[in-house]
């Protein structure tokens, strides 16, 4: 009993010595500048700064934010693809884990690193504050390198518009008889800047590196490659993944990828590097779709870009989700519970679309829904409780959950479930819509 229990002890104590609380305080305010080069426009930054610096711990680390509110309206973090098991209070969404930091207010998120290592990003969950901005990377390092390579970069990948997101909300809530709408196809910032502008990825021959490439966007779809090299998988949004050959990333939003790349073994020429932003809900009459954006991937200073040919007879190969692995090999769980998810679309008669998961049109409550579980008592496990516009399911502890998602309409969808981790078991066509968004 007493060998059991120094065991623990020195356990316990080497584990606290090799982990650190990493605490950094944020003031979320409004700044001003012309990201993409050509619209100075207001929109949100931390401690003045935008874009906002990426935030790096080891496994294992609490990250503390202490985060203070200069904004005229309430706002939140969420660390998006942490499991924040036990501390969902800390997960951001207002009105369901937390009712968001009033103006003028303050709160401490403390972010526990120990059960994950991967990709992730930290963004806005008010108001929706990460299109006007409050986005950042967020990198767990891992105590062990299943993977070797010699440098890592971080590249990021964003929509942007030229209004913040209220004004063309304002907008379309008062809208013209006629339907019309304000210019909304987003333009794409690289690391941060209008893509076509940003600075060169620099490679030296023969490294292998680690790209660890997050999709912030809030509406387009990213795709990246570059020209000449291929890239391995080697993580898909935050879990460690078998590798698999590409010749670029296709990334929905949210969605993060490592991948290897080895670079090339000579400085003769520089390459070129594609980032296209594009969405299937805005149509082309609104211009500039997809938005098309290169730069250089450089070997050399002011060596010469490599005249690579498009070959006509042969499509780029973009990860397949039904392809990718997870390393751990876990076989399918065995189901519980099905759920029926379907995509569901509203419009009204200015052709304003609502889109909803399940056949309820999600609405706020005015009570976070966290909030009513803890203070119902035995009835928090009865659904109607949660208000009928939240379409809440009540699961029963480690239940597992098979849910079948389907979406008829033309737009592709992306979907994250907070706090968790999910196998992809099926995926196939579920035939087209009747109505709705025109097709």
């Amino acid at each position: 009993m007493n060998v059991c229990f120094l065991f623990i002890f020195v356990v316990f104590r080497l584990t606290s010595c090799f982990a650190k609380r990493v605490e950094l305080n944020w003031s979320v305010e409004y700044v001003y500048g012309a990201r993409d080069g050509s619209n100075y426009r207001r929109s949100i930054g931390v401690n003045g700064a935008t874009p906002i610096p990426a935030v790096h711990v080891m496994q294992g680390d609490m990250l503390v934010l202490n985060v203070h509110n200069k904004l005229d309206v309430a706002t939140s973090l969420h660390p998006h693809g942490i499991y924040n098991n036990g501390t969902n209070y800390f997960d951001g969404p207002d009105m369901v884990t937390e009712c968001g930091i009033p103006p003028g207010e303050s709160f401490t998120y403390e972010i526990n690193t120990a059960a994950q290592s991967g990709t992730f990003w930290i963004h806005g969950h008010t108001r929706h504050a990460d299109v006007d901005g409050l986005r950042t990377p967020f990198i767990i390092h891992s105590n062990k390198t299943p993977v070797d390579y010699d440098e890592e970069l971080v590249i990021t990948l964003e929509d942007w518009f030229s209004q913040e997101f209220y004004v063309r909300m304002e907008y379309i809530d008062n809208r013209k008889i006629d339907g019309t709408f304000p210019p909304n196809y987003a333009g794409g910032l690289f690391n941060g800047y209008n893509a076509n502008r940003t600075a060169p990825i620099k490679f030296r021959p023969g490294k292998r590196y680690r790209l660890r490439v997050i999709s912030m966007a809030a509406n387009n779809w990213s795709l990246f490659r570059i020209l000449g090299h291929k890239m391995v998988v080697i993580e898909a949004d935050g879990v460690r993944s078998m590798p698999l050959e590409v010749d670029g990333l296709n990334l929905g939003p949210g969605q993060r990828n490592s991948v290897i790349v080895t670079a090339l073994n000579s400085t003769d020429f520089n390459y070129v590097f594609e980032f296209i932003s594009t969405a299937s809900t805005v149509n082309n009459e609104s211009g500039g779709k997809p938005k098309n954006y290169r730069g250089v991937v450089e070997y050399r200073e002011g060596a010469p870009i490599k005249d690579i040919p498009e070959q006509s007879d042969k499509e780029p190969v973009w990860p397949d989700d039904m392809a990718l692995q997870a390393a751990d090999r876990q076989p399918w769980l065995p189901v519980d519970r099905t759920i029926d998810l379907p995509v569901t679309f509203y419009s009204d008669p200015f052709l304003v679309g609502f889109w909803s998961l399940g056949k309820t049109l999600y609405q706020p409550t005015i009570v976070p829904t966290l909030y009513t579980a803890m203070s119902m008592g035995k009835l928090a496990s009865n659904e109607s409780v949660y208000a009928p516009q939240t379409n809440a399911y009540v699961l029963r502890h480690l239940e597992v959950i098979e849910f079948v998602i389907s979406n008829p309409f033309i737009n592709d969808h992306t979907f994250h479930m907070h706090g968790h981790d999910f196998q992809v078991t099926e995926a196939g066509p579920c035939g087209k819509a009747t109505g709705g968004y025109p097709e």
